[in-house]
């Protein structure tokens, strides 16, 4: 006989769980244009191919070893070995740091509209999330930011250049924070580096709470193998390998990426080509009179107002995908798109143009040109 198991003894997950919020990314039917989640559009370094064309049955059945990687990682960043940590892309970065360093009663400290997961990393630790919204013109609120900071304030993370925005934050203003907060850790997520230029990993050093994240999911093509890395104080680092899996890291990512950065050639050219892009959807969509804020990243925010289900729709039509920013805070009506290789901009400019003709979108409903 099975037994019968009242409801209010059914297994519950923590108090946490259940109340922090989840994040539900549209992955499914992506057998189109990709430009609606950042990734790079086009591919990884050719060597990068061949790297894993050179790949043995073997080599499948090792655990992999992320220390010799890291070696080479620190390197290239001119950086100690024991101040970087490889990682499950960023999104498991963020989780280790949260899982490190916060406790119930900790506060955190975020500017909003940002990455959504962090939201989700810190809510499973703490409940003190706090959030500083950004007005209008989706800038860094320096002064409102530094007067949120309080003495319970133990992780404060900032994405330079910020998703979905493209804003960024000053290296000055980055260390004034992390100097007005030195009970805190600052984690500056600097996952779309490479479209910007401007970076603080070389003052990890000398900062004791500050750690950087980068990922190898933009610029370089890795998305689908998962790999970023933390840069910071040998300490912090110490701690947050502390709560890591000695094997977070897949063999297949370990094995490509010294070839993925030691491919210089290859970056600087997509860079190139993300920028040539960038200008020309600002121009686009200037000339079509569609609002925009300036961008340091790989994608651009337009302003569509209440027709921006209906864009996306239409896009899709056209084997385009844009990614529907709405739900953000103070994001009511803005649509991103990603900007990737000269024949995909070209791409997306075109179902642009006529997806807004199609269903028959104004200048007024998006509120004009910023």
């Amino acid at each position: 006989m099975s037994a019968v198991i009242e409801p209010t003894k059914t297994v519950q997950p923590r108090k946490a769980v259940l109340a922090m919020p989840e994040y539900h990314p549209p992955l499914a039917g992506r057998d189109a244009l990709r430009l609606d989640f950042n990734e790079n559009t086009f591919a990884p370094s050719p060597s990068v191919l061949r790297k894993l064309q050179q790949l043995t049955s073997e080599a499948m059945t090792i655990y992999p070893e992320r220390e010799p990687v890291e070696r080479i990682v620190a390197d290239h960043f001119g950086l100690q070995r024991d101040r970087i940590l490889l990682t499950n892309g960023v999104d498991e970065a963020i989780h280790l740091v949260a899982c490190a360093f916060l406790d119930e009663g900790d506060e955190a400290l975020i500017c909003t509209p940002t990455f959504f997961m962090y939201d989700v990393s810190i809510s499973l630790m703490t409940s003190g999330l706090k959030r500083v919204q950004s007005d209008d013109s989706l800038t860094f609120p320096f002064e409102r930011f530094l007067a949120a900071i309080t003495p319970k304030t133990k992780l404060i993370i900032i994405a330079s250049p910020n998703n979905p925005t493209g804003a960024t934050v000053s290296r000055e203003h980055l260390l004034a924070i992390a100097a007005a907060a030195p009970q805190a850790v600052l984690m500056v997520d600097e996952a779309y580096f490479h479209f910007y230029g401007d970076t603080t990993i070389g003052d990890v050093g000398s900062i004791p709470n500050l750690i950087v994240a980068r990922t190898f999911s933009k610029a370089y093509g890795l998305a689908n193998l998962r790999i970023g890395m933390l840069a910071g104080d040998a300490r912090l680092i110490s701690f947050i390998r502390k709560v890591s899996s000695p094997y977070n890291v897949n063999g297949v990512a370990l094995a490509v990426l010294p070839d993925a950065i030691a491919d210089e050639a290859y970056i600087n050219w997509y860079v190139d080509q993300v920028h040539g892009g960038r200008e020309r959807i600002f121009a686009a969509l200037h000339e079509l009179h569609v609002r925009t804020w300036p961008s340091a990243a790989n994608f651009v925010l337009m302003d569509i107002g209440p027709r921006h289900k209906e864009l996306c729709a239409a896009m899709r039509k056209r084997g385009v995908l844009l990614r529907d920013r709405s739900a953000d805070p103070g994001c009511d009506g803005y649509v991103r798109i990603t900007v990737g290789v000269e024949d995909h901009v070209t791409r997306g400019i075109a179902a642009l143009r006529e997806s807004l003709a199609e269903i028959g979108w104004t200048p007024a409903e998006g509120r004009g040109q910023a």
